[in-house]
C-alpha cells in the first residue's frame, strides 16, 4: 500500500487516490499499529501538507487520518496517538487549514473527547488541555472561512466544548467571544430575500421556515453560553447594540439577529437578575427602550424588538421610571402604529399582555394611552375589512387594544364617572359603525364571506375585548352607567342575529359576546334572555317534518312499545330522521354543543331564577338531542374518528353536563313540568346506558350523580308520595341492578383504575341513597334479583346488608369492592359481558320508544316552543 501511493501519487492520481481510501475502509478494525506507524503517517501527512498536492489525493490522505483519529482505544493512548501527529503543522499554514477543513474540526473533536475524559487539570503529561488550545484557534478560523464544514459538526464540537467548562478563564472567554460571533453570522438572514421576508411572501415563509430550523441548535448553544458566561454574553450583546446605532449602515439582517440574540439572553436571566438589572443588563434594557434603532421598518425588525421589549417587563415592572419608553414603544410607529399590519396586530397583542401584567402602574398614564390609541380606534371603525386584513394569527385579530383598554378602564384606581365616559367614548363608535354596516346589509342582502361579515365580526370582536375589563359588581352596583351602556350593546348585536341567524361566523361571535354579558350584566341580561335563546335555538332546528310532533305522553314513560308500532317507528326513522326529509335540516351538534354551554352558564350563575326560562326551552333542547344522539353516532374501528364523531361525542358530554347541572342546581323539578315530562323516558334511558357501558369513566359518574339527585327530589320513604308514577320501579328494577350490580362486574370495570375507583366510590353511595329513599323495597329486589341471580353467597348478603345498614361509607365501599371481586372469581369467567345481556346497547331503541309514543299520539297538537 505505502509502495503504491509512493510510485503513484504523481504518475496516476486515481489509482493512489483508491489505495488509500481502501486503507481508510480498514482502520476501523485493524492494529492501529499497522498504519499509525514510520511508514504511512509520514506519507499521509506529506499528501496533506505539499503545497502542490493535488486536492483528490489530499482528501484521500485527509479521510485516512480522520480514520485514524477516531479510532476507539483507551484515553491515555488516544492522547498519546495525537501528540505523534504532525497537525500542528497544519495549523500553522492558515491557506492549509481551509483547505482540511473535516481535519481540523476532527482532531479537535476528539482531543475534546479525551479532554472530557481525563480532566483540564493537567495532573501529568497525558493531559490533552495543551493540544485544545492548540487546535482551537484553527478551529475558530475555519468556522468563519469556510463553507465546507457542516454546521451541525461545528456546533455539537462547540457545545460540548461550552459544556465542559465551569468558571471560564480570560482565554476561554475571548473563546467564547468568537463563538459567540459565529453564532450571530450564522443566524442572518440572507439579503437576498429581504423583500419576500417584509411581505412574507411565499418565498419569505419558505426562508422563514429553513431560519427556524437552522438556528434551533445555534440558539440552543447561544443560551449555554448565557448561562455560563453571562458577563461575557452581555458585553457582546451592548456591542452589538452600539454597532447598530453608531452605523448608519446597519443592515435589516444585522440587526434582526442582533434582537434575536438579545431576547434569548432575557430567556435565561433569572427572576431575581431580571428584576435588579444586575451586571449590564439594566444599560442594556435602557438602550433598548430608549434609542431609536436602524431598519425598525422592516416587519422582522419591528417584530423582534417588540418582543425583545416584552421579554424585559419584568424588569420594567420593578423600575417604573422605564414605563414612559415601554409606552412610547408600543404606541408609536415602533408598535401599534407601524404601517405593516402583522406588526401592528401583533403590537396590540403585546400590549394586552403588558397591561396584564403591569395594569396598575399605567393607570396614572391612562389619558395617555387613550390619547395615543384614539386614531387606531377610529381606523378599526372606518376600515372596510376584507380577507387579506386578517391573515394575521387567529390570536391577534386587532381587538386586543380593545381588550387593553378595557383592562385599563375597569382598574378601582379609575373613579366611576372617568369610567363612564371612557366607556362612551369606545363603544359609542362602534355600536355606530355596526348599525350602519347593518341597515347596508338588511337592504342588500349578505353573503358569508362578504366584506360586510368580517367587519360586524371585527366590530363583535371589539365590544367582547372590551368588556373584559368589567366585572358584574362595577357594572351594576359601581358604575351602573357602564351596565346600561352595554347591556344596550347587547340589544344591537342580537339584531344582528335575528337578521341573520344562518351566518355562523357571527353567530359564534355573538354566542361568546353573549357569555361576557352574562358575567358582568348579572340578572338584568334576564329581559334578553329569550330573544337569545330563541334565537340560537332557531338555527339548529328540526326539520319541517318534525315540527309538529307533540310531546311524548305521560302515560309512555318509562314503558315499552308494542312490536307493530316499534315497526311503524322503523319506517318513521328511515324516512325522516334517517332518510331523504332530514337531509335539509340544520342538525348541527356544534351549534347544540354551542347553545348548551350558554345555558351551563345560566344555569350554575342564576341557578334556580332561570327555572321559568329552562321550562320554556327544555322541549326544543330535549327534542334536538334525542333525535341527534339516536344515530349510531360513536361507530368503532378504523377510519371512525372524524370530526363529525368526534362532534358528536363532544355534545353528548355537554348534554349529560347539561342535565347535571339542572339536577344539582335544584332544577330538577323543570323535568316534571308539563310540557317537558313527556322527555322524561327517553332521557332516563339515555342516562342508564351511559351509566352502565359509556367509555368515559368519568362521564358515567356524573349520570350516577343525577340519578342519586334525582332519587333524593323525587322519590320519599311511603310509595304513595312519590312525585313521579313509575320511577320508583325503574330506579330499583334497571338502575339499582344493571348499573350498581352488573355494570360493575362486567370485566371492562378496572379497580386498578384511579378514575374507575371515583366511579366506584359514586356507586356505592347511590345504594346507601337508594336504601334511604326506598328502603325495604330496594333491598328485596337488588338482593335477589341481583346479587342471588349473580350467584352472591348467603353470608356474603348478609354482610352486605349489615354494611348497608351502618353508616360507615368508607367500610360499605370496601366490603362491597370485595363482594364483586369474589363473584368475579366464582363465575370464574362464565359470567357474560353486562352490556351484552343486560342492556342492549342500541340507542335507537330509546328514540323508537320516544317516537312511538309520538305516533300514537299524533291528535294532540302540543306545539314546540320556538319550533
Amino acid at each position: 500500500m505505502v509502495r503504491c501511493c509512493v510510485l503513484y501519487h504523481s504518475l496516476d492520481t486515481f489509482l493512489a487516490a483508491a489505495a488509500l481510501d481502501t486503507m481508510r475502509r480498514y482502520v476501523t478494525w485493524i492494529d492501529i499499529a499497522l498504519v499509525a506507524n514510520d511508514a504511512f503517517v509520514p506519507l499521509l501527512f506529506e499528501l496533506i501538507l505539499a503545497p502542490d498536492s493535488i486536492e483528490q489525493l489530499r482528501a484521500a490522505a485527509v479521510g485516512c487520518v480522520l480514520a485514524i483519529l477516531q479510532k476507539r482505544m483507551v484515553p491515555r493512548q488516544k492522547v498519546a496517538l495525537l501528540r505523534s501527529l504532525p497537525v500542528s503543522r497544519v495549523f500553522a499554514d492558515p491557506n492549509l487549514v481551509i483547505k482540511v477543513p473535516y481535519l481540523v474540526t476532527g482532531y479537535a473533536a476528539e482531543v475534546l473527547e479525551c479532554c472530557k475524559k481525563l480532566g483540564f487539570t493537567d495532573i501529568d503529561s497525558s493531559t490533552p488541555v495543551e493540544l485544545l488550545e492548540e487546535a482551537l484557534p484553527s478551529v475558530f478560523y475555519v468556522m468563519q472561512e469556510s463553507e465546507e464544514v457542516e454546521l451541525g459538526n461545528v456546533v455539537e464540537f462547540l457545545s460540548d466544548y461550552v459544556i465542559t467548562m465551569r468558571t471560564p478563564l480570560q482565554k476561554q472567554a475571548v473563546y467564547l467571544g468568537h463563538i459567540l460571533e459565529f453564532i450571530r453570522v450564522q443566524i442572518c438572514y440572507d439579503p437576498a430575500h429581504r423583500n419576500n421576508l417584509d411581505i412574507l411572501d411565499r418565498i419569505g415563509r419558505e426562508e422563514e421556515d429553513q431560519m427556524g430550523e437552522r438556528r434551533k441548535d445555534l440558539l440552543v448553544l447561544f443560551c449555554s453560553i448565557c448561562r455560563l458566561a453571562p458577563d461575557v454574553t452581555q458585553l457582546f450583546i451592548q456591542n452589538l447594540l452600539i454597532r447598530a446605532l453608531s452605523s448608519s449602515e446597519a443592515s435589516v439582517e444585522e440587526v434582526e439577529a442582533t434582537f434575536t440574540l438579545f431576547y434569548r439572553l432575557g430567556e435565561t436571566v433569572n427572576e431575581e437578575a431580571m428584576r435588579t438589572g444586575s451586571g449590564l443588563l439594566r444599560e442594556l434594557v435602557q438602550m433598548l427602550l430608549s434609542s431609536q434603532f436602524p431598519c425598525l421598518s422592516h416587519r422582522m425588525v419591528a417584530l423582534i424588538y417588540l418582543e425583545t421589549v416584552m421579554r424585559f417587563m419584568k424588569f420594567v415592572q420593578d423600575n417604573p421610571q422605564y414605563i414612559p419608553y415601554v409606552l412610547a414603544a408600543f404606541l408609536d410607529q415602533r408598535g401599534i402604529h407601524h404601517p405593516n399590519l402583522n406588526v401592528s396586530r401583533r403590537a396590540g397583542y403585546l400590549f394586552m399582555r403588558a397591561v396584564k401584567l403591569m395594569k396598575s402602574k399605567f393607570v396614572p398614564y391612562l389619558d395617555m394611552i387613550l390619547r395615543g390609541l384614539q386614531d387606531t380606534i377610529t381606523q378599526f371603525t372606518t376600515s372596510d375589512w376584507c380577507s387579506k386584513n386578517l391573515e394575521c394569527s387567529v390570536s391577534e385579530d386587532g381587538s386586543q387594544i380593545f381588550e387593553a383598554i378595557g383592562l385599563l378602564i375597569g382598574m378601582e384606581d379609575v373613579s366611576p364617572e372617568k369610567q363612564s365616559d371612557y366607556v362612551a367614548a369606545f363603544l359609542r363608535p362602534l355600536c355606530q359603525k355596526l348599525n350602519e354596516v347593518l341597515l347596508d346589509s338588511k337592504a342588500q342582502g349578505l353573503e358569508e364571506s362578504s366584506a360586510k361579515v368580517l367587519t360586524l365580526q371585527q366590530i363583535i370582536m371589539a365590544l367582547n375585548a372590551l368588556s373584559k375589563g368589567f366585572n358584574a359588581r362595577l357594572a351594576t352596583s359601581i358604575c351602573p352607567a357602564i351596565g346600561i351602556m352595554f347591556k344596550q350593546a347587547l340589544s344591537e348585536v342580537l339584531e344582528i342575529l335575528i337578521a341573520f341567524p344562518n351566518i355562523k361566523i357571527l353567530r359564534n361571535k355573538i354566542t361568546s359576546f353573549i357569555h361576557r354579558m352574562v358575567d358582568i350584566l348579572g340578572g338584568s341580561i334576564f329581559p334578553c334572555l329569550p330573544v337569545v335563546l330563541k334565537q340560537l335555538l332557531m338555527e339548529s332546528e328540526v326539520p319541517s317534518s318534525h315540527k309538529l310532533l307533540p310531546f311524548l305522553p305521560v302515560s309512555c314513560a318509562f314503558g315499552d312499545a308494542s312490536r307493530d308500532v316499534l315497526e311503524e317507528t322503523s319506517q318513521y326513522l328511515k324516512h325522516t330522521v334517517y332518510g331523504h326529509e332530514a337531509k335539509g335540516s340544520n342538525f348541527a351538534p356544534k351549534d347544540m354543543v354551542d347553545f348548551l354551554v350558554l345555558v351551563n352558564q345560566l344555569i350554575s350563575k342564576f341557578s334556580t331564577s332561570v327555572e321559568g326560562i329552562l321550562e320554556e326551552i327544555f322541549p326544543a333542547i330535549a327534542t334536538r338531542l334525542i333525535v341527534i344522539l339516536s344515530k349510531d353516532a360513536f361507530p368503532s374501528g378504523p377510519g371512525c374518528n372524524t370530526e363529525e364523531v368526534r362532534e358528536l361525542q363532544e355534545l353528548q358530554r355537554i348534554l349529560y353536563t347539561f342535565l347535571h347541572l339542572m339536577a344539582n342546581h335544584n332544577l330538577s323539578s323543570v323535568f316534571l313540568a308539563p310540557n317537558c315530562r313527556g322527555y322524561l323516558d327517553a332521557l332516563m334511558q339515555l342516562l342508564l346506558l351511559a351509566a352502565c357501558s359509556h367509555k368515559d369513566v368519568l362521564l358515567r359518574k356524573l349520570c350516577v350523580q343525577i340519578f342519586m339527585k334525582l332519587i333524593k327530589d323525587w322519590c320519599t320513604n311511603c310509595n304513595v308520595d312519590d312525585k313521579v308514577p313509575g320511577f320508583r320501579s325503574f330506579i330499583i328494577e334497571k338502575f339499582a341492578t344493571d348499573c350498581c350490580l352488573y355494570s360493575v362486574l362486567d370485566k371492562s370495570f378496572e379497580f386498578h383504575d384511579a378514575n374507575t375507583l371515583l366511579l366506584f366510590g359514586e356507586i356505592v353511595l347511590a345504594q346507601k341513597v337508594m336504601y334511604e329513599k326506598l328502603g325495604s323495597d330496594f333491598i328485596i329486589h337488588f338482593v335477589s334479583k341481583g346479587l342471588q341471580a349473580a350467584r352472591c353467597p348467603h353470608e356474603l348478603t348478609e354482610q352486605y346488608y349489615q354494611k348497608l345498614q351502618a353508616n360507615d361509607i368508607k367500610a360499605l365501599k370496601s366490603f362491597y369492592q370485595l363482594l364483586v371481586e369474589n363473584l368475579r372469581q366464582q363465575q370464574n369467567g362464565s359470567l357474560e359481558s353486562f352490556v351484552d345481556v343486560h342492556y342492549h346497547r342500541d340507542v335507537s331503541k330509546i328514540v323508537k320508544v320516544y317516537i312511538a309514543g309520538v305516533l300514537s299520539s299524533k291528535r294532540k297538537k302540543s306545539p314546540i316552543l320556538f319550533v
